[in-house]
């Protein structure tokens, strides 16, 4: 942590208490259910979902350790981002507006858009980057699994659908013409009657895997795609949330997002 610390937003130390002890929590679940799945055993990236929460509790979390945290609205993102260690990892988790992707895109530690569903966004994004960014901004696709009207994101694939969709179509695009992005992987919102059910496998999850393989496959054997995309060869799933989130690791999952998990429940806006 830099040396002018006494300058970021503070929290009680009761409350700082709390949150070190609910973030050991969720980081012991987060490992142990990584450590039950029969491969891919590396532990998952936890996401802290602060929206609407104080910065203070923000810095709480980070003087324990944690550096990604998950925002949903723009301007709480940048107002935040404003105020805290620049070392922060912030990913935006919220519905995507293309107004916003120059807003996000602005902000200096942006390290992912998790939410990325269209041609039209992804450009603006790849456009909006500051000329003295040095990385990459990460971007994961949206798929809409449980096919909610109210939902974002693109149709899933299967292995039997032909590779000429929407989602293969922007994937490609994102590689190709978008250099200063790079598609790091999918990400899904599954629906509540799925996320809270007691059964093992969850069909949202298990979309998304099918997904991931299946568009794996088809950027893989294309040899006309010159730039980099995946973790290690594949792509990397955001999938999971604080009532399902080990569940999504057992699945395959290599993020997750957890709020009331970490920071508790959350006052109305």
């Amino acid at each position: 942590m830099s040396s002018d610390a006494t300058n970021y937003p503070t929290a009680s130390p009761e409350r700082a208490e709390e949150l070190r002890t609910a973030l050991d929590e969720v980081r012991a679940r987060v490992r142990a259910a990584a450590e039950s799945r029969s491969e891919n055993s590396v532990e998952p990236r936890l996401v802290a979902v602060s929206k609407y929460k104080p910065a203070a509790d923000i810095m709480a979390c980070y003087q324990h350790g944690q550096r990604d945290f998950g925002e949903n609205y723009a301007a709480e993102l940048a107002e935040k981002a404003a105020v805290l260690p620049k070392d922060i990892r912030w990913h935006f988790i919220g519905g995507l507006q293309s107004n916003k992707c120059k807003p996000l895109a602005a902000i200096p530690n942006i390290y992912a858009i998790q939410t990325v569903d269209s041609a039209k966004k992804a450009t603006a994004l790849n456009k909006s980057l500051p000329a003295d960014r040095e990385t990459p901004l990460n971007i994961y696709i949206q798929v809409n699994t449980s096919g909610e009207d109210q939902k974002s994101g693109i149709l899933p694939l299967t292995k039997s659908q032909p590779a000429a969709t929407d989602l293969v179509e922007l994937a490609k695009l994102i590689i190709q013409e978008c250099p200063r992005l790079r598609l790091v992987g999918l990400m899904t919102i599954g629906s509540f009657e799925a996320s809270t059910s007691s059964d093992e496998e969850n069909p949202d999850f298990k979309s998304l895997v099918e997904t991931k393989e299946a568009l794996t496959e088809i950027l893989g054997n294309d040899s006309s795609l010159s730039g980099e995309w995946g973790v290690n060869g594949s792509l990397e799933l955001s999938m999971g949330m604080s009532a399902d989130f080990e569940l999504a690791i057992r699945a395959g999952s290599g993020s997750v997002r957890v709020g009331t998990g970490v920071f508790g429940s959350r006052p109305p806006k």
